[in-house]
């Protein structure tokens, strides 16, 4: 049975769902089961709910992709996925929700703990990795939240308003580069509005972009809730309206096919889509398939280790040396943070206990405890700060587990400050007037102000959030049975205030302006020359990097750099070089440098290896508004590689011929647009005789720049009649014939 003999009511029941989290069974068109992940499957197995309310199947707690994507590893991104794939399969899930790769565009944002960085580059590379793991067993992915889901305040109704090429260039571009390489099976749209038309209604972004532009042919899927209208939702090109509602929206696309008002092609081919994603995901399923907790716990704990961040370590206080004596400090210590919450929560299948994991790893160690705070609200206990003051002193070295618990963060509210708690910060104070060597390893989702930390710790790990397995992770990073090498995916401010949506964030009357524009990030941080606590892409080693030269060679549409990166330390270690782009002499608004390529490298003590990073040239374009597309500028280009966004160690020049840009001349067109065309220069010499203009200055004003600026219709008036309206649009009329 095809779609396509289907009769209007069966179509239209096609494009809803059948319960909260299945689709509709419609004769012989199987339903199938999806569910929320990303990090983790959570297939709920009593009431359903979308909010993380209800209980679910035990399931391998993953690094939330906050977390995960501190490892800057495509390839291990791709075995976190594979795992999520075969615990959908064992589990009956057909398609898993995510990866979230919406821009972290501001700090406060309540569901950064989901998304990957405040880079496209970087969300777009991962993203796909993902996607490609999951569904390379099988199961399809559902990649969100399209488009500008930015932030959870009135995120049902808000209209991101934002200009055409920070649109493009920034945030629709990780969703290009993962739908164009990864195929996701399905697309989520988001609950806002864009532009003050509701994504779920929007044509633009579910039909222009998403299927003409980028060639998508999967399936556009609501997220929960999402559709307003379901009529508007269809013409516009969504397929499937979750969760189920009782049939009252299949209804009202009937009637509107009936009445004339929507087109019954548009209904089907809804059909066919949803009845094609309904038997891939049915015929792919394994029945009777199983996994392994214990392997894919051993995988978590490996992306746990690759997911810290060194932030800083003065005198190489790490790694810690397995005797005398620790005071391990803080509540998180023995209740761990490790997730988000809402939607995405998972039930792990077991947890490593930070405590536990760094006694078991220093058994020669004595190891005591003080936990300095609590986390449910009730501020400073002077008898446990006193109690951690004690343990510090008494011991060779404090480690503070410090962060934000889940009621601080969550989905369905965005935060008010980055400022850790009170009590917190008197803890860390207080320990750090007794005891010189403290080290401080942080969980939290977003982004903190960490100057009081960077003051008082000489050591600080940044664990974000680490999902089941980063207790043991944080003991291994610890003792040194493993080297950090995770950097930063997004900058940390000294304040908020410094922050690039700060004056526009969260907006008001169901608006927000990304008055920002292209400048999201370190891109703002670095026009604006403005100092950071600590930059994008920033993280240390337990090693030493050297680079050497760097070259460039063009490599298809795109260029290939390499730089020779050495060990020069004692330890091996992974290096993540980065290479950043600029086009110093371009004509376009530019941001001072952006990520346009990574590659990692793991080396020995002394040993040294050239590391190749492909840059695509969709990471050298920019939007141009008036040709409504992509262009390679032609010019010069300056690749800076470097350890982060504020450590270049090499750089390399590319001249690149670029797309050929021609633009009609019109009588809007400047005299200096006009005078850079050789034909319409000669065609408008001959007819409009220019005066001769006084060299230098003429009453303190370069006179050639001046004229140049000025429309050629407005010179009119400056020739004497020599020209009338209608000839000069005859000559630019020829001049674009010929050129």
């Amino acid at each position: 049975m095809s779609s396509e003999s289907l009769d209007l009511n069966e179509a239209a029941s096609l494009g809803s769902g059948g319960s909260f989290w299945t689709t509709k069974a419609v004769r012989d068109i199987p339903a199938i089961y999806v569910t929320d992940g990303p990090h983790g499957l959570r297939k709920q197995t009593g009431s359903a709910d979308h909010l993380g309310i209800g209980a679910s199947v035990a399931a391998t707690c993953f690094p939330p992709l906050a977390g995960l994507g501190q490892s800057w590893d495509p390839e291990l991104v791709h075995r976190v996925g594979e795992a999520l794939g075969e615990e959908c399969q064992a589990e009956e899930v057909h398609v898993l929700l995510g990866p979230g790769i919406n821009i972290k565009r501001s700090p406060l944002g309540g569901r950064n703990f989901e998304y990957l960085s405040e880079d496209p580059h970087l969300s777009g590379i991962l993203g796909t990795a993902w996607v490609r793991g999951v569904q390379s067993r099988g199961v399809g992915a559902s990649l969100k939240h399209y488009a500008l889901n930015n932030q959870e305040h009135d995120r049902m109704r808000v209209s991101s308003d934002i200009d055409p090429r920070p649109l493009r260039e920034v945030y629709l571009r990780g969703f290009r580069r993962v739908v164009e390489d990864a195929a996701p099976w399905t697309v989520m749209c988001s609950y806002n509005r864009v532009n003050g038309v509701q994504v779920s209604e929007d044509p633009f972004l579910l039909t222009r972009v998403l299927r003409d532009e980028w060639g998508y042919d999967g399936v556009v899927v609501s997220d929960w809730g999402a559709v307003r209208d379901r009529v508007a939702s269809v013409a516009a090109g969504l397929d499937l309206q979750m969760p189920f509602d009782g049939g009252v929206s299949d209804t009202a696309v009937v009637e509107a096919v009936e009445a004339g008002v929507l087109d019954r092609t548009v209904v089907d081919r809804a059909a066919r889509r949803v009845e094609a994603l309904a038997r891939r995901g049915a015929s792919a399923h394994r029945a009777g398939a199983t996994y392994d907790p214990d392997e894919h716990h051993a995988l978590a704990r490996e992306a746990a280790i690759r997911s810290i961040v060194l932030l800083k370590n003065e005198a190489s206080l790490l790694p810690l040396a397995a005797s005398g004596s620790i005071a391990v400090i803080g509540d998180f210590a023995q209740s761990p943070r490790y997730q988000g919450g809402g939607s995405s929560h998972v039930n792990p299948t077991r947890v490593d206990v930070p405590l536990e994991e760094i006694r078991a790893a220093a058994p020669g160690v004595d190891v005591t405890f003080a936990q300095g705070f609590t986390v449910d609200g009730a501020g400073a206990q002077p008898e446990l700060v006193a109690a951690a003051v004690e343990a510090a002193a008494a011991a060779d070295v404090a480690v503070l587990f410090l962060g934000l618990d889940a009621r601080q963060e969550s989905e369905g509210f965005d935060r008010d400050h980055i400022d850790l708690p009170a009590e917190q910060v008197d803890v860390l104070r207080a320990v750090a007037e007794v005891q010189s060597r403290v080290i401080v390893v942080l969980s939290h989702g977003g982004v903190l102000d960490l100057r009081e930390v960077t003051a008082h710790a000489p050591a600080i790990l940044d664990g974000n959030l680490l999902g089941q397995a980063g207790g043991g992770a944080i003991a291994d990073v610890l003792f040194g049975k493993a080297s950090p090498s995770g950097k930063l995916t997004e900058t940390v401010p000294l304040r908020i205030h410094d922050t690039p949506a700060y004056l526009d964030f969260p907006g008001e009357h169901r608006h927000v302006r990304y008055s920002e524009g292209l400048h999201v990030g370190y891109r703002w941080y670095d026009a604006r020359d403005l100092e950071v606590a600590y930059p994008f892409g920033h993280g240390l080693s337990y090693t030493t990097f050297e680079y050497g030269t760097a070259s460039a060679r063009a490599h298809g549409d795109g260029v290939i750099v390499t730089v020779q990166v050495t060990n020069t330390g004692e330890r091996s270690g992974r290096e993540v070089v980065q290479a950043y782009v600029s086009v110093p002499e371009s004509d376009q608004v530019r941001v001072p440098c952006a990520l346009a390529g990574f590659a990692s490298v793991e080396l020995r003590p002394g040993e040294s290896r050239a590391v190749d990073i492909v840059v695509d040239r969709r990471d050298l374009e920019y939007w141009d508004i008036r040709l409504d597309q992509f262009v390679l500028e032609r010019g010069r280009y300056v690749f800076s590689l470097g350890s982060s966004s504020r450590d270049m160690r090499a750089s390399v020049e590319v001249s690149l011929e670029g797309d050929p840009v021609v633009f009609p001349l019109t009588l809007e067109s400047t005299m200096g647009e006009v005078m850079s065309n050789p034909v319409a220069a000669s065609l408008i010499a001959q007819a409009m005789p220019m005066p001769d203009l006084p060299e230098g200055d003429a009453m303190g004003t370069d006179m050639a720049r001046m004229m140049a600026s000025i429309p050629i219709e407005r010179t009119l008036s400056f020739g004497g009649g020599a020209a009338s309206r209608e000839q000069l649009e005859q000559l630019l009329s020829a001049a674009n014939a010929q050129g």
